[in-house]
């Protein structure tokens, strides 16, 4: 029994014409081959089976070919090419960095450098994964990478540059690998199929190709196992069998169901899938790609984008023209929500049964309006709430208050924009407590008046409303009536300090909502502060005016004053302070003819 080779070696290239998807790498090299340009060090980065160590041998059997073609392939009928192909090449070495990643081992490779080939012009040293390298053996490496000997040439291999020294990057000649496209890892694919008698549906093969996402390696090993599993006949059923992928008909069916808000059809096609073994968030994530590609089947300038099975390109096509774009969008992100919420739900059925509910009637809660090229998202069922009518009862009657006598001069007052103004109130009478009532009389004078009570009520909130009705804006003649008033509030309630600091303050008006007191000390203004609300609620109700606001600002200057004041003293003058007040502390120093360390 012959021993089974697998795809990914089998059939990895051997010259450069073979390599598949990396033209602009190959022709590079090939070229600085012919022109005897080549480099004394290479970094290959890329994603991972794309070719780059596939790259680096060939380009070490190619250095060493004794007898090249015209292109520059190495021709595999030489000696050095022959004992390459069986891996007996004494000039090449190749050294995997995730497993000999220590300063000590780079020093072994180094110390080998100083021999020179004894067959063949070069010596090639390939580090794969070098960016797994340590930071000391990258230090170990410099020298030797920057001043190599005229034979040796290293090769470096990485998936992560962004891991790699500068210092590492700027010594090197970087080529940087892209992602084999879907068409020709088809092709590759279809070529090794007709190679080994493989029967195999273009439908199938780009299936794998999207499995595999770019990587060659990937792609070929997938190739393998279905060829294996379908005794070499790969159609597309089975290769979806296999690759654990939901059909697209599916979602297709659901679409369908959504555009129509039949809501236990679509319960029951989720149903459907997790009897067969997919879990919700395979589910959320397949159907999310389906919407992604619904989008860019709209316009054909994104069709490109459109990385799908031939056989449903036309349907997605004909689907998109159908469905609007805010609708797409709506889905896309309630996809998106649900996908983020998986992991923590309890019941992730339940999960993703809620949001395919609310994809379901996402038609009856966004519309399209078309603003010039603007497209918006309008709320259709809005509800709305209820109003209801606030009553409030006034509060019980009080004893007529003693008329206020100021005995101190009103404040000074400046005013830049004195202004007064009179509007008539936006607000409903019967949201105003009545006056002279009490919550238990109001609604009893009401029943027992009859429609005398009704009258007199009517009156009452005549008056409130004629009362109410002008509303101040800021002047000093008013401002300072309302500040006096609340000078013999604070006198009243004994509050010594804050009367004291607001009688000191300094008033000016702004505009006319707006104006500030002045302070002239920080304590002057906490004291200001912790009065700042009962003044403010005084003010907006002498003006009648909620809008009517103040700051309090500290004068600069005083400011400045205190900071100087309260600075800390330095260790000399604390010292000439303590022998002011005590002599002795000086006598004790002279006597002990101490130093002063100052």
């Amino acid at each position: 029994m012959d021993k089974f080779i697998v795809s990914a070696r089998k059939y990895r290239p051997q010259a450069f014409d073979t390599v598949v998807g990396q033209s602009h790498i190959t022709t590079t090299l090939l070229n600085a081959i012919r022109q005897k340009q080549l480099a004394h060090a290479f970094l290959f980065c890329g994603p991972r089976g794309v070719g780059k160590t596939t790259c680096a041998r060939i380009l070490a059997k190619t250095i060493n070919c004794e007898n090249r073609t015209p292109e520059g392939e190495a021709c595999d009928q030489c000696t050095p090419c022959r004992s390459f192909n069986e891996g007996a090449s004494l000039n090449y070495f190749e050294l995997d960095a995730a497993s000999n990643n220590s300063v000590e081992q780079i020093r072994e490779l180094t110390d080998q450098i100083r021999y020179l080939p004894q067959a063949g012009s070069y010596k090639v040293y390939v580090i794969d994964e070098v960016h797994m390298l340590s930071q000391s053996a990258f230090n170990a490496f410099l020298k030797t990478l920057e001043e190599p000997p005229p034979y040796a040439i290293f090769i470096l291999a990485t998936t992560e540059k962004h891991k790699i020294l500068p210092t590492i990057l700027s010594r090197c000649q970087i080529f940087d690998f892209k992602r084999i496209t879907l068409r020709d890892t088809i092709e590759h694919l279809a070529s090794i199929c007709k190679k080994e008698s493989i029967v195999a549906d273009e439908n199938a093969l780009q299936l794998i190709a999207q499995k595999s996402e770019g990587c060659m390696r990937d792609a070929l090993s997938i190739l393998d196992k279905i060829v294996s599993f379908t005794n070499a006949n790969l159609t597309y059923s089975n290769t979806l069998e296999h690759l654990n992928l939901l059909d697209e008909d599916y979602f297709f069916k659901l679409l369908d169901l959504l555009d129509s808000e039949d809501l236990p059809g679509v319960l029951t096609i989720y149903d459907e899938i997790d009897k067969k073994g997919f879990d919700g968030d395979i589910v959320l994530n397949n159907l999310s790609e389906f919407f992604r590609n619904l989008l860019v089947s709209r316009d054909p300038r994104s069709i490109d984008l459109l990385q799908v099975v031939e056989g449903f390109r036309n349907r997605y096509i004909a689907a998109a023209a159908s469905i609007s774009p805010a609708y797409m969008i709506g889905a896309l992100n309630i996809l998106n929500e649900a996908e983020l919420g998986f992991k923590q739900a309890r019941n992730k059925k339940l999960h993703v049964e809620f949001h395919l509910i609310k994809l379901t009637h996402l038609k009856q809660a966004v519309t399209l309006v078309e603003d010039g090229t603007a497209i918006k998202k309008k709320r259709v069922d809005e509800i709305k709430p209820v109003a209801f009518r606030q009553i409030a009862f006034a509060p019980q009657k009080t004893k007529p208050s003693a008329k206020l006598v100021i005995e101190n001069p009103l404040p000074t007052v400046q005013a830049k924009q004195p202004q007064a103004v009179s509007t008539a109130p936006t607000e409903n009478p019967l949201d105003r407590p009545l006056p002279n009532a009490s919550p238990s009389q109001a609604p009893a004078e009401a029943v027992s008046g009859g429609l005398g009570s009704l009258k007199k009520i009517r009156e009452q909130i005549q008056n409130r409303k004629q009362e109410q009705a002008e509303v101040f804006t800021l002047n000093e003649e008013r401002l300072g009536t309302a500040w006096a008033a609340y000078l013999q509030k604070l006198q009243e309630n004994n509050q010594v300090s804050s009367l004291s600091n607001l009688k000191m303050a300094k008033v000016t008006i702004i505009d006319e909502l707006v104006f500030e007191i002045a302070a002239d000390t920080r304590i002057q203004q906490q004291f200001i502060e912790s009065e700042k609300v009962g003044l403010l609620i005084h003010v907006q109700d002498f003006f009648n005016n909620p809008k009517v606001q103040f700051l309090v600002q500290l004068n600069p200057s005083a400011d400045l004053e205190e900071v100087i004041k309260d600075q800390p003293l330095s260790l000399r003058e604390q010292y000439f302070k303590m022998i002011e007040r005590y002599p002795i502390i000086k006598e004790m120093r002279d006597q002990l003819n101490l130093d002063l360390d100052y």
